[in-house]
């Protein structure tokens, strides 16, 4: 436990700092509930932590996700295609090096779901917001000139979103392929079921460059998004 005076260092952009952080990270969790998270929004805003602010930080979270996603299944494909190269006395350990890279990409498949769907909740609630608030103005011009903000920041948010689905479907045919194999390998695990394997390792390079492909495509349309919500 820190001393009193070592908690008397700490400071109030600290303190600022590590409070934005545990709600932000529990917001993951509650993904989906809105009369909880309608209480979060009003917690994260009492600490100056904005619907835009959120929207901002989920949507690099979840550019990360798929960075992290795209360099796993990368993994996963050369673990296995590496396997038709060794020979009987290694096959037991390289299987367990298949299996384990298999795992950790279905991990990053439902992380990086969680962060799209965390994502679009935070989104539809600003704009929920944004739009009840339009009819608050007494001022006919800032109320058009927001709504006509409004209606870009939407176009431009259904066009990442639209990106990160898509970036997202190319994972499963990646990963039934890689649990097929996987699975085939645990109970098949011998020089004739290896040779069996080198159409499926073939087959699936190009679904991986197609996944690295639209993941790279979703992270730039995410910059692009940040940046641009950052000068408006």
């Amino acid at each position: 436990m820190l001393e009193l005076q070592q908690l008397k260092l700490i400071t109030e952009q600290t303190m600022h700092t590590i409070i934005k952080s545990l709600i932000l990270g529990l917001a993951l969790t509650l993904t989906g509930c809105s009369t909880v998270e309608k209480v979060q929004y009003a917690a994260w805003e009492k600490v100056g932590v904005h619907k835009r602010d959120i929207l901002v930080d989920r949507i690099q979270d979840t550019a990360e996700a798929q960075e992290e996603a795209k360099q796993e299944f990368k993994s996963a494909y050369e673990e296995l295609a590496t396997l038709i190269n060794v020979d009987d006395k290694g096959l037991d350990a390289k299987y367990k090096q298949v299996a384990a890279a298999y795992e950790r990409s279905e991990d990053s498949s439902e992380s990086l779901k969680d962060h799209i769907a965390s994502v679009d909740s935070v989104a539809n609630n600003l704009f929920a917001e944004w739009e009840q608030e339009l009819t608050q103005y007494t001022s006919d011009n800032l109320r058009n000139n927001s709504a006509a903000n409004l209606a870009k920041t939407k176009k431009r948010y259904a066009t990442l979103y639209k990106a990160m689905q898509d970036s997202y479907s190319t994972i499963p045919p990646v990963l039934n392929v890689l649990r097929d194999n996987t699975l085939y390998l645990k109970h098949n695990l011998n020089a004739n079921a290896i040779s069996s394997m080198q159409g499926e390792v073939k087959s699936i390079r190009g679904k991986v460059d197609n996944l690295i492909k639209e993941m790279e495509s979703s992270i730039n349309e995410s910059q692009q998004f940040i940046e641009q919500m950052k000068k408006s």
